[in-house]
């Protein structure tokens, strides 16, 4: 606990940050990078879904545990021969506006996310959806054109959110900064790349929050976030930098919590660029890298070397090899690839929004020339740089991006199909090296509609092997999650998808 001094410090110098909302009951939570949008059904990034999560509910959510429970929806059932899914809907709750969540409004909801013209990039989540079906006050089916494996696990993911169209349709473009959920919180305001302020919603159908408010604050500088939750300034920080960990974790009211995640950090490489469309050249880039020193120097042994595309503790995952580092073989394929004097190329990265994303990569570029590949890094702010990544194959001009992807419904499907079908080319989904194997997507689409849990690993297994043996991407590492809570702060869910969440939360 704060000394009284301190605490009344504290205090004061958050007033005027904080408005009407007294410190004492508000949250505040130091995060790397702002929110890009705060409509779900657009939203694509963690940032973005930690706060519309306190806004918006799903029909079902993935517990930290890893199990799937019900939310806006109380049952469910499946046909005998899995094309209809019944679901239930929890009667007595209002949307922020005093709205009653119906039947309706959750099938005008889907519909949303489903219209092809909206081009939601996560839309494949619920591709297999062909008819939203209002049977009862408090009753939807969702018809399938083929059975989906993975459709309960997709319905936890928060891009799926129940929204309330009327207010979607009333704000039309200037949604995405009016939110108007079910959630515990409702939103006050919004300073881009500054803060974003949520009260407790009063009305809300569960138990309430044990704090009034939370705010988002935006700040990338590593040192800065650290300053702030040490002084008061902020009840949590995001992003422990390593060197941090002992030195945080040793003060007397702070402790870093290091939470598994189902994340994993890897470099994209742009299949439309010249060198990278060379196999010979993305398998040199792979072992130039020392991933263990990375592992240890950089990052503090904070991360686990991948040997896979997803992470451990995800259906699907199976341990499919390792690059190792070997410079010797890095020359010698460049060699064969006809760049035996290397090559130059450019490195993207955000700033504050992966663990230590700026060192990372200024070490990969140390490692780099030393097998002949001259690397510029360009370093962009989060909202910049995914306008950067997010252009088609053939416009756009990054070689090589640093990125992160967090499997978050605990399920393969999501963290294979949208990085690796041909389907899943930007600008429809999250293939942005343009990635495109026929054996590989014809894996992918089978496991999507096969039923037997045991099939289905081996056809990810077989997918991520290939995968692994395109050197489709610069393989990193998968990420734990370093916190550094206030010990005034109890309740906390620091979820391994990667969200920081304040429903249970309270300050003591």
């Amino acid at each position: 606990m704060l000394k009284p001094i301190r605490r009344l410090v504290a205090a004061l110098s958050l007033a005027a940050l904080l408005g009407s909302l007294a410190f004492a009951q508000v949250l505040v939570v130091a995060q790397g990078t702002d929110a890009v949008t705060l409509d779900p059904h657009d939203t694509t990034d963690s940032p973005s879904a930690t706060v519309t999560s306190h806004l918006y509910e799903t029909l079902f959510e993935l517990t930290p545990e890893g199990a799937i429970e019900p939310r806006l929806a109380t049952d469910y059932a499946f046909s005998e021969d899995g094309l209809t899914l019944t679901l239930t809907i929890r009667d007595g709750v209002t949307f922020h506006d005093g709205t009653p969540l119906t039947a309706e409004i959750v099938k005008g909801s889907l519909d949303r996310f489903l219209d092809p013209e909206n081009a939601w990039t996560f839309r494949f989540l619920l591709d297999a959806v062909e008819e939203v079906a209002v049977t009862g006050d408090m009753q939807v089916e969702l018809r399938l054109a083929n059975a989906f494996a993975p459709l309960l696990a997709h319905l936890t993911h928060s891009s799926t959110a129940i929204v309330l169209p009327a207010a979607a349709e009333r704000y039309g473009e200037e949604f995405a900064a009016n939110p108007v959920g079910t959630g515990p919180f409702k939103f006050v305001a919004w300073q881009r790349n500054d803060a974003i302020e949520l009260e407790r919603f009063d009305g809300y159908w569960g138990e309430k929050p044990g704090v009034e408010g939370v705010r988002f604050l935006t700040v990338p500088e590593n040192a800065t976030r650290m300053a702030m939750v040490e002084s008061g300034q902020a009840h949590v920080a995001v992003r422990v930098p390593p060197q941090d960990i002992t030195r945080i974790d040793a003060l007397p009211d702070v402790t870093v919590h290091n939470v598994s995640s189902v994340r994993t950090i890897f470099m994209f490489m742009n299949f439309a660029l010249e060198p990278i469309d060379d196999v010979r050249v993305r398998k040199a880039i792979n072992h130039a890298i020392d991933r263990e020193a990375l592992a240890e120097f950089v990052l503090g042994g904070a991360v686990r070397v991948s040997d896979a595309p997803i992470a451990p503790g995800i259906f699907g995952y199976t341990p499919v090899g390792t690059y190792e580092y070997d410079p010797e073989l890095a020359r010698q394929l460049l060699a064969e690839a006809g760049y035996e004097g290397g090559f130059a190329t450019t490195l993207y990265t955000p700033s504050g929004r992966y663990l230590q994303d700026i060192q990372t990569v200024e070490a990969m570029q140390e490692m780099l020339a030393q097998v002949g590949i001259t690397a510029t890094i360009e370093t962009l702010e989060w909202s910049a740089y995914l306008e950067q990544v997010n252009a088609v194959p053939g416009e756009s001009v990054v070689p090589v991006g640093l990125l992160g992807w967090g499997t978050v419904t605990g399920d393969a499907d999501y963290g294979l199909y949208p990085l690796f079908h041909t389907d899943q080319q930007r600008p429809v989904g999250s293939n942005r090296g343009a990635y495109s194997n026929e054996r590989v997507d014809e894996l992918l689409d089978a496991a999507r509609t096969n039923t037997d849990p045991e099939e289905r690993l081996a056809m990810y297994e077989e997918a991520m092997r290939l995968i692994w043996d395109d050197a489709a991407w610069l393989f990193l590492h998968s990420e734990t999650q370093l916190v550094a809570v206030r010990d005034d702060v109890q309740g906390l869910v620091i979820h391994p998808t990667e969200r920081v969440l304040a429903h249970t939360a309270s300050l003591q």
